[in-house]
Parts: structure tokens; sequence; C-alpha cells
């Protein structure tokens, strides 16, 4: 990212060339600096109308570099990024005690908080679209119970089943928001969707409430709540209950989670959930910047397992994640390794490997693309066979590697020379700017000169008319010099 911003950091207002002071001036310079230019291009020392207006032109601009360089903070931030390092939002509540290291980082935080907020507007919008992939044709096909089957020969690939979820959020007043979803879904040819609609209001500082309704026809009318409470500046609780209506009856259930902090990077967690799939969970979650760990451990009905999961983050340009788990329960064993790159400012694709007990080999395909996310799970086969997993390893491999050189590569080198040729474009009419206020700084310099002839010839003052400096060189020095050089 920073490698990105470099090149969009150019600015051409540099503050220290329009006050004519070196960039490690002290505060004493600049002042001095400032003094001078104002009583320079001060309108009131100019009555020409047009040499008034560009005189309060430069006049404003001089003011405002000093305003800059003058504060230490503000001074800092444009030394490492310019005037609009100066217009990112949020640098009121950063502390002023930085070093030039620290303020870079801070602007990268704030340049992609921004950005963030860019896209997701005002309605938050979030969506996730999954279609599920049946690819065990190509490998259980070669089982011995599939050595008599008729056929062509072509494996058969189908796509199985397919959610699609989609929320936005829409700000009524200061505290109170309401949420809108819905989703459908599908599996074997049957199907079925469901709407939400939910109210959300935050009642103080250390918390809020939500109520929800929903209707569909897979599950019937739903009603609930949800709060969220800090307790303490270390510790926080929710709470969240519903009421499912069927043709069966009203199914309740209620969910409580109680986190704590352990450390500066650590989070513990306890969860217990009644209703349809009762279970007590337990959790501890450490994040820290070059790795997340977690360990689970579940006690319920119909599943009880024990979980642990270690992801490695890799501070390079492409935000490179590793990551591994294994879960054990009464339902088996699962494996799972995979990782996941950012392949564009806003796009991040993974990829995942499931090996387990009695699931099989399955291969799971996940993009992020800004607040949206589309996921493909591939189930290759039943059985633990060694080729599933190497292909399911290995494939995804080579085609990142293919399509990443052969279109993601020319795509981001294209809009990267659009970019540039945007901003010689702008540099270009920066420069016809820079001339036009260069060419008026020269006029109202000449006038002030003017000025300045007439009041000392009024009183038969001394006037410099030409000025000379440095060492004058006479015939006798060089003779001198040459005398010694023999």
């Amino acid at each position: 990212m920073a490698a990105a911003l470099g090149e969009e950091e150019v600015d051409n207002d540099d503050y220290y060339s329009l006050l004519n002071v070196r960039r490690e001036a002290t505060q004493e310079e600049l002042k001095s600096a400032y003094r001078r230019l104002c009583m320079l291009y001060h309108p009131d020392k100019h009555r020409d109308p047009e040499l008034k207006s560009k005189a309060e032109q430069l006049f404003n601009l001089v003011h405002q570099a000093y305003e800059v360089l003058n504060d230490p903070q503000s001074r800092a931030i444009y030394d490492v990024y310019g005037k609009k390092g100066l217009e990112m939002e949020g640098w009121e509540v950063v502390e002023r005690k930085k070093t030039p290291a620290e303020i870079r980082e801070e602007f990268e935080r704030l340049q992609q908080e921004r950005e963030e907020k860019r896209l997701q507007q005002r309605t938050n919008p979030k969506g996730i679209i999954s279609v599920g992939i049946d690819a065990t044709d190509l490998f259980d096909r070669y089982d011995e119970d599939y050595e008599d089957v008729p056929g062509n020969g072509i494996p058969q690939i189908e796509i199985n089943k397919m959610h699609i979820s989609q929320s936005i959020e829409a700000p009524l007043t200061a505290t109170d928001t309401a949420i809108l979803s819905g989703s459908l879904s599908t599996q074997n040819g049957n199907g079925g969707g469901t709407i939400n609609f939910a109210l959300r209001r935050v009642t103080s500082a250390k918390g809020w409430g939500e109520f929800e309704f929903g209707a569909g026809d897979l599950h019937g009318p739903l009603l609930g709540m949800k709060f969220f409470r800090n307790l303490t500046p270390q510790c926080f609780a929710t709470a969240q209950c519903a009421m499912q209506f069927s043709s069966r009856g009203i199914r309740p259930g209620l969910t409580t989670v109680v986190a704590r902090h352990l450390d500066k990077n650590t989070m513990g967690y306890i969860q217990w959930r009644w209703g349809i799939q009762s279970a007590m969970n337990t959790s501890i979650v450490r994040d820290t910047k070059s790795s997340h760990f977690t360990m689970a451990l579940q006690l319920g009905i119909p599943q009880s397992f024990m979980m642990v999961s270690y992801q490695r983050k890799f501070q390079d340009d492409n935000q490179t994640k590793l990551k591994g788990s294994v879960k054990v329960g009464f339902f088996g064993t699962v494996l799972e390794y995979g990782a996941e790159r950012k392949i564009s400012r806003h796009s991040i694709l993974g990829a995942t490997v499931s090996v387990g007990v009695p699931q099989g080999v399955s291969l799971k395909i996940k993009l992020n693309r800004a607040s949206q996310t589309y996921f493909f799970p591939v189930h290759l086969t039943d059985q633990l066979l060694p080729s599933a997993v190497f292909y399911a390893t290995i494939g995804p491999l080579v085609v990142y590697f293919a399509i990443n050189r052969l279109i993601i590569k020319p795509y981001l080198r294209a809009q990267k020379e659009k970019e540039l040729e945007k901003q010689r474009e702008d540099l270009a009419g920066d420069i016809a700017t820079k001339r036009q206020e260069a060419e008026a700084a020269v006029l109202l310099m000449q006038e002030s000169v003017k000025r300045i002839i007439e009041a000392e010839e009024s009183r038969m003052g001394l006037i410099i008319v030409n000025a000379w400096y440095g060492k004058f060189v006479t015939d006798n020095s060089k003779k001198t010099r040459k005398s010694k050089s023999d």
C-alpha cells in the first residue's frame, strides 16, 4: 500500500519554496520569512486593482504555508505525505508526539479506514454468494464400484446447492439504525428464502439493543431480541433470544456470550446456547500483528468438538496469510490448511483444503471483494484419496500463478499507467498555475522596488543601481599566481 501511495502523494504545493526557506529551517527562520513576504504581498500595499488581486492570492498562500510549517505535527505530516496527507480525516485524535515513521503508519491506517467507509457508504451493504459444487465423479469414478457403470467417460460436475444473502443498514437518527436482510437457498432442487428486518438503538456509550422480525417459507415467522453491554473496560456480554413459529409449534432459543480481555492481544469467550442445538462453548483467541491463534472446546447436542487453528500473517504488500486447523469431535476429524492473498486494492483471494473422516476431501475457494464475499466449496471425494489431496493443493496454486501472471499483473500495470498519465496531465496544469503565480510575484516585487526607489528619490537617498558580488582579480594577482606555479 505504501508503494502505491508513494506514486499518488506527489504534491506541487511546496510550502518551503513558497516561503523561500530550506526544509531544515528553524521556527525563527520560518517566522522571519513569513513576515518579510507578508510585507511584500500585503494587498493594502498595492494600488493597482489587478496587482492587488494577485497580491491577495499570494498573501493567502503564504499564510497557509506558514500555518502548516509552524505546527510541528502538521509539518511532520506534510514532510511525509505533502498536502494530501493534511486533508486526511482523523488526525485530530492522533497523539501529537509522533515520529515520522509513526505518522506514516497512522496515515496508512486512516487512509484504509476512509476507503472502507467510502466503499460501504452509508448503507453498509454486505453480501454472500455461495455456490456448492459436486466434483466427486472426478475421483470416485475410478473405484471398483464405478468400473461397470456405463458412460461416455466424461466426469460429471454438478452444482448441488446455492445460497445468496444480502443486508443493508440505513441510519434513521444518531442512535437508531434499520437493518434489512434477505437470503435465498437451494439444495438438490429444493429451496426457499427468508427476509428479516431489525431495528437497532444505541442506548448509551456502553451498550445497544436490537429487535428483529423475520419471515420465510423455510422456518416460518421469527421474533428476536439482542442486547450488547460493556460490563467493564475489559469485559462485555451479549444476549440473544428468539422465538421461531412453525407448523410444529413455537421453538424458543437463547444465546449468551461473555468475553474478557486476558491481555493486550488475547480474548477469552464463554458461550451458552439453549434451544434446538443446545451447547456450551469456550474459546481463547489471540490476535497479533504477525499471527492469529484460536482454541475452542464445545460440549453440546448433537455436536461436541475441540478445535485448534493457527494463522501466520506476513508483513508484505499482498498481506499473505497461511492458516491451518484441526477439529476433532463426535462427527469425526477434520484437517484444514490454506492461504489467502490480496490480489488488488479491494480484493482478497483465498483457498482452503479440507480433509476429514468421514467427510472426505473438499476444496474451498473464497473471494472477498470490498464487503461482498463469494464462496465456492468444491466436494472432490467422500474418501481419503491421496490424489484428491494432491490436486486440491497443487491445482489452486498453478491456477493462481497463471492468472496472476497473465491477467492480474497486466491489468494492474495498465491501471498504473492510466494513473501516471492522469498525474502528468494534472502536473502540467499545476505547472501552468505555478508559472502564473511566479509571474505575479515578480510583478509585485517590481512594484515594491519601484515604490522604494520613488521614496528614496523624494528624500535624496542612496539608490544602488548595480551591484557585483565576489572577489575582484587584477592582472598583478594573476602574475603572482603564475610565478608561484613556476
